[in-house]
């Protein structure tokens, strides 16, 4: 045989066996990215533990699609948000951070507060991004954005006007000073988001107006002179302000459901994963059920604004099932505080918003921060299972770089901890979380390990009455709760156990001094 032809011949026959490698390695990456599944996270806003169905069935509603979710997916029984209020729940579950750590320790932001997560700190969008995720976010902010100064007022920013960086944040600008004519310098497009659609802060909180992709749709030049401003924070309320001369305060839920299923739809014909944060404005003030929902719940207005939640959800539901998505998407439903249900609600419609737990949004108690979480996602998440592990909304970070491999240095926080073993059925514990910390909206700390709970102070640190209490000699200082013998926090065991007081105090020290980046183990 011919020595070149045979050399000719074994060059090519290399290079197809070369050829058909690569290929199939590509083909094996082109497969992996695939595989990476969407993400939907569905937050609602002050709904109650007990407001779903599912987790309270003698309650006065009905949450058919919520309930479908949970027996599709996994149901976890002892999830908190990092804080019993809005704003700082968001900051955690999107920074893998508890609140305090912020800018804006306790409290929330309004409407003209300015952009709370700090420059250059990563968000689980950025860590999306990196796996080419199409990232979006749709419904109410509540993180502040960097609203330009007209120019009169822009020496607020330079710095030794603006000390620490907290202009715009301990208290919101003022809106005479913002020139509405400019997107914001820094918003959901800068911290992650590809596309954006959103309520700048609570819906009962001016301005009352729509930002895409952080610019407004329509001019603020619109007013509104507030709704129910007597009714205690309840029904139909909202405060008085600027806004959008075509915004519907009844439309604003139906909206955004339909902008949401919008952005899924674009998706759908996409090679690349997406993730869509649904922070919904409801069912926060005000509670404005549309007619099609009125009436229908056994709860009042919240009742039947809660029943229209549901069916957004199931609404989103639908569009991944009718586009085919639902079998590789993993959808997450929380809420991001308890409920503003008072004692006297209780008692006039016979429903417990906040299920077995004492207390409601803003306090210290668990009806405060255990909010219901959900999980679906087919294939990984074993349907109709139940976890009762201690978990925050936090720990959604380090789940997400688990999910898609990426555990580069820069997306580690100091209190995230995946829960994606726990999900896929590998384990029932959170190995290295060390205990749970939430904060309520008046400052009171607490920390949680195993079925112990520690309150650093008395009174409810929140909404219920007495917030705070002044401890008389011979009285404990703070509170401790065996959550296993007393889940309804009836009896103050902070005397009684100094030893498991001093050990869990210890740990919050722990956790409070923990370096940047840096998680604290067990």
């Amino acid at each position: 045989m011919n020595k070149s032809y045979t050399f000719v011949k074994c060059r090519f026959s290399l290079a197809v066996m070369l050829g058909y490698g690569l290929l199939g390695t590509n083909t094996g990456l082109f497969a992996q990215k695939a595989q990476l599944p969407n993400i939907v996270y569905i937050l609602a806003d002050d709904l109650g533990y007990g407001d779903v169905s599912v987790n309270n069935p003698d309650g006065k509603i009905k949450t058919p699609n919520i309930d479908r979710l949970a027996k599709q997916g996994m149901r976890f029984t002892d999830a908190h948000t990092t804080s019993s209020v809005c704003t700082p729940s968001r900051y955690s579950i999107l920074t893998g951070r508890y609140p305090w750590r912020s800018r804006l320790p306790v409290g929330v932001l309004r409407g003209y507060s300015r952009t709370l997560i700090e420059d250059g700190l990563p968000t689980v969008a950025n860590l999306l991004q990196t796996k080419s995720y199409r990232t979006g976010v749709v419904g109410k902010w509540h993180l502040g954005l960097d609203w330009v100064p007209k120019e009169a007022y822009k020496d607020s920013l330079k710095p030794e006007n603006n000390r620490n960086n907290l202009y715009g944040i301990l208290n919101e600008m003022k809106p005479e000073q913002i020139d509405f004519t400019k997107a914001p310098d820094r918003g959901p497009i800068t911290q992650g988001f590809d596309y954006s659609f959103i309520l700048p802060a609570s819906l009962d909180m001016p301005p009352y107006c729509y930002l895409e992709n952080d610019r407004l749709t329509e001019s603020l030049n619109g007013y509104t002179k507030g709704n129910k401003l007597e009714s205690g924070y309840t029904g139909p309320f909202w405060r008085e302000g600027l806004m959008s001369p075509s915004f519907d305060f009844f439309d604003v839920l139906p909206f955004f459901t339909r902008k949401a299923n919008d952005f899924i739809r674009k998706q759908a014909g996409a090679s690349n994963p997406f993730f869509l944060y649904f922070p919904m404005p409801a069912p926060h003030t005000p509670w404005v059920p549309t007619k099609e929902y009125s009436g229908t719940s056994q709860a009042g207005e919240y009742g039947d604004y809660v029943q229209e939640v549901d069916a957004a959800v199931g609404k989103v539901l639908q569009v991944l099932d009718s586009m085919g998505l639902s079998k590789n998407t993993m959808v997450v439903f929380t809420s991001d505080n308890g409920p503003y249900w008072r004692e006297n609600f209780v008692q006039q419609f016979g429903h417990k918003a906040a299920g077995e737990f004492r207390g409601m949004k803003g306090d210290v108690f668990e009806g405060g921060h255990r909010v219901p979480l959900i999980v679906r996602y087919p294939g990984k998440v074993k349907a109709g299972t139940q976890s009762a592990v201690s978990t925050t909304l936090a720990n959604f970070m380090a789940t997400c770089a688990d999910l898609i491999g990426n555990h580069a240095e820069r997306f580690e926080t100091e209190d995230s901890y995946s829960i994606f073993p726990i999900l896929t059925g590998k384990t029932e514990v959170i190995k290295e979380q060390p205990a749970i910390v939430n904060i309520s909206s008046k400052g009171t700390l607490n920390i949680r390990k195993g079925s112990w709970k520690l309150i650093t102070k008395l009174g409810s640190g929140g909404f219920t009455v007495p917030v705070n209490i002044t401890p008389q000699p011979g009285q404990p200082v703070g509170q401790l709760y065996n959550l296993e013998t007393d889940i309804h926090e009836d009896h103050n065991l902070y005397n009684e156990h100094p030893e498991k007081v001093n050990e869990l105090m210890e740990e919050l020290k722990k956790i409070q001094k923990a370096p940047r980046g840096k998680r604290v183990t067990q």
